[in-house]
């Protein structure tokens, strides 16, 4: 009888690293920080995720994907157990991630404001524009494909584009 080992956190990390966001498929979900830890022993795996609004509607799919990519690997039985403390914030997606989105054409977030608990009002500011970098830019809707990107367009190149709002 073969034992297959445990695996550690970041073996499950890098599985992970491969279940894209249904919404932003550039990002991986532990790029967008959704994946906050995983945990594996003889019983099984148990994943920790934290939604990026209560709510969001991608969540099922994103739990099932995980659950998919972890049993690919014959691990399993997979818990996925929903946090929503600490609330999830646009500050936990990294450098790279931010490069990404901006590279896909969505403008990355800014820096999410902590003095603010519901940020019902957003100051508005020209952001750069993905494609030509300019910030001769104007924010036409509040919302766009989803309630956590808004829509803008570059006065320079013309092109319309999403902003990944900071939270």
């Amino acid at each position: 009888m073969v034992i297959r080992a445990v695996p550690t956190r970041d073996e499950l990390y890098a599985i992970l690293d491969t279940v894209k966001d249904p919404e932003v498929p550039v990002l991986s979900v532990v790029e967008l920080g959704i994946v906050r830890d995983a945990v594996a022993d003889a019983s099984g795996v148990t994943v920790t995720v934290t939604p990026t609004y209560s709510g969001c509607p991608a969540m099922r799919e994103i739990e099932a994907a995980i659950r998919a990519a972890l049993e690919e690997h014959a691990l399993g039985p997979v818990t996925v157990r929903t946090t929503y403390t600490p609330a999830w914030t646009t500050d936990w997606i990294g450098a790279d991630a931010r490069a990404k989105l901006e590279a896909y054409g969505i403008a990355p977030p800014g820096r999410a404001d902590a003095d603010v608990l519901v940020p019902l009002g957003r100051r508005v500011a020209s952001i750069q524009c993905p494609y030509c970098k300019s910030t001769h830019t104007e924010r036409k809707s509040e919302f766009g494909s989803t309630a956590c990107k808004s829509i803008w367009f570059c006065r320079d190149c013309r092109q319309p584009f999403e902003e990944f709002k900071a939270i």
